[in-house]
């Protein structure tokens, strides 16, 4: 007897949201059915990767955004250069309603890339996953009980490298964008808010907490990027990719994706997909996208749905 094909937990979820979710009106008008709680195990071995095949992932665009993450950045300019358009939608819904302006997203994003001013100015997210990441801010003390803001903030990214090579035992192996203090200045607060490693017996397994999942839209993306940071921390490491484990908080099905639901729902899963890190670079922040290739990739049609704002 064979056992289920690695997706089938991933339509069993969306099923289970979506006949038993329960319906409400959440933050972006849509509407919604939502579950609290949910868990999902996914082997990394021999390259494995899970990548949905139910439909196309455009998992290069999940690529670029993590290595945009470790860069700490948290302008768009960069992402639209590469023709990455995810995170468009709140600096042009923001720019918008300040001017008045019906410009369209290719047309913003063509004024982003252009004028460096206009994309400072627009642009910028906030402090957002990449900058909670790689700088998150310390203070400093000043005398009379008074403190500034240091100069360099703290590089979790690069403390976790040293401490998994360093206290691989450690249940400290993490990091988190839920920095309550600047959640008010971000665009959009983390949802793949804190991701926890763990190393046994040579392998480097990860987990993710998502505080508020996307399932249709969001998830793919979601797990293709712990996949890819698992296996890059793994290899920076010394250590062999064990498994993924995704936790959702909020998981949920907006209600203007019926379309998409019901037909993935009666897709049947096929493949074993593979994720190959080509080049070890010197350090977690050196890779490029030409480093990664997937193989054996034959994924049913994309399904186009909209993004809720």
């Amino acid at each position: 007897m064979t056992s289920p094909h690695y997706e089938q937990q991933y339509l069993d979820l969306m099923r289970r949201v979506w006949t038993e979710g329960d319906e409400r009106i959440d933050r972006t008008g849509v509407g919604t059915r939502s579950i609290l709680g949910a868990t999902m195990r996914f082997s990394l071995a021999d390259d494995a990767v899970p990548l949905l095949t139910t439909k196309r992932v455009y998992w290069k665009v999940a690529a670029r955004e993590m290595l945009w993450f470790l860069t700490g950045d948290t302008n768009i300019r960069e992402l639209v250069r590469q023709g990455v358009h995810i995170w468009t939608d709140w600096p042009l819904d923001a720019y918008r309603k300040a001017t008045g302006e019906a410009i369209d997203r290719d047309a913003f994003e063509a004024r982003i890339v252009a004028d460096e001013a206009f994309a400072r100015q627009w642009g910028d997210l906030g402090p957002v996953y990449g900058a909670q990441w790689v700088d998150w801010p310390r203070y400093e003390p000043v005398g009379d009980g008074l403190y500034r803001k240091a100069e360099k903030g703290h590089n979790q990214i690069a403390a976790l490298v040293e401490a998994i090579r360093a206290t691989p035992g450690s249940r400290r192996l993490l990091f988190t964008g839920w920095n309550v203090a600047e959640i008010a200045n971000m665009a959009l607060p983390p949802c793949h808010m804190t991701y926890q490693f763990q190393v046994a017996e040579g392998r480097l397994n990860g987990l993710l907490f998502q505080r508020s999942c996307d399932l249709g839209l969001g998830f793919a993306f979601n797990i293709f990027g712990l996949s890819m940071i698992t296996r890059m921390l793994a290899q920076q490491c010394d250590l062999e990719p064990g498994e993924v484990v995704w936790q959702g908080g909020d998981v949920h099905l907006y209600l203007n994706h019926a379309a998409l639901v019901e037909e993935q729902m009666n897709r049947v899963p096929a493949g074993a997909p593979r994720l190959r890190i080509n080049r070890r670079p010197s350090s977690i922040f050196d890779y490029r996208i030409e480093d990664f290739e997937v193989l054996d990739y034959a994924p049913q049609a994309h399904i186009a749905a909209p993004v809720a704002v």
